[in-house]
């Protein structure tokens, strides 16, 4: 499959995940309406995006379905957090079930009996260490960031121990870049939302789990 049939063929199904999202985030209780073409053409161009790098094989077809479910969980959580500070339950509870799937998969893909292992210490340390800060600091990490930071440390466990440190170090450059944001607009005066700053973090790993500091896995 070339580059530009795989992108076009994920794009397409990425439009039809994101119509889907939007039709729970607009549903639930304490949920949000967005404008029609946002989530679809988000979901749309995230995977767009993994399937040019599937088709040129920088992503391996056992990893391949872990970047996919991350960016179908991102683009609708991101914008409830940015709009409410709020991640909704409906999505931060099945990110755990979605991500164990697809990495119970990843691992029998790739033959690796480890990698479960790495993924539940990822889930222990990473929500573990949000939890933490979430009683010290309740008003600048809500309890949503931390039930999304455990199902997403399973993803950077799997990966390797730099990935956790590499990915909370982008999470906390992006919630910097929020807070210049939200004091030269007025936004968020109880505090800037974490979420998106986590979820393009660990998008980013998972979308290029071999680049910089992440090491590769055959």
């Amino acid at each position: 499959m070339t580059e530009l049939s795989a992108s076009l063929l994920l794009g397409g199904a990425g439009i039809l995940v994101g119509l889907a999202t939007r039709g729970v985030l607009g549903a639930i209780r304490r949920g949000t309406r967005t404008h029609p073409l946002v989530l679809p053409a988000v979901t749309g161009a995230l995977w767009a995006l993994l399937g040019w790098r599937f088709g040129a094989g920088a992503l391996p077809g056992w990893w391949f379905s872990v970047p996919l479910s991350v960016a179908a969980l991102a683009a609708p959580l991101i914008v409830a957090d940015l709009r409410h500070r709020r991640l909704p339950n409906v999505f931060t509870a099945a990110a755990y079930p979605i991500l164990g799937g697809v990495l119970l998969a990843a691992a029998i893909g790739n033959d690796d009996g480890w990698l479960l292992g790495r993924a539940v210490l990822g889930v222990l340390v990473f929500g573990g260490a949000h939890a933490l800060v979430h009683l010290l600091a309740p008003g600048a990490l809500g309890a949503g960031d931390v039930k999304l930071a455990g199902s997403l440390g399973g993803v950077l466990g799997a990966l390797g121990w730099p990935a956790l440190v590499f990915a909370a170090v982008l999470a906390a450059l992006c919630a910097g870049l929020l807070a210049v944001f939200a004091s030269s607009t007025g936004r968020w005066r109880g505090g800037v939302p974490h979420g998106p700053g986590l979820l393009l973090a660990v998008l980013a790993v998972a979308a290029f789990p071999s680049a910089g500091v992440i090491p590769a896995h055959a």
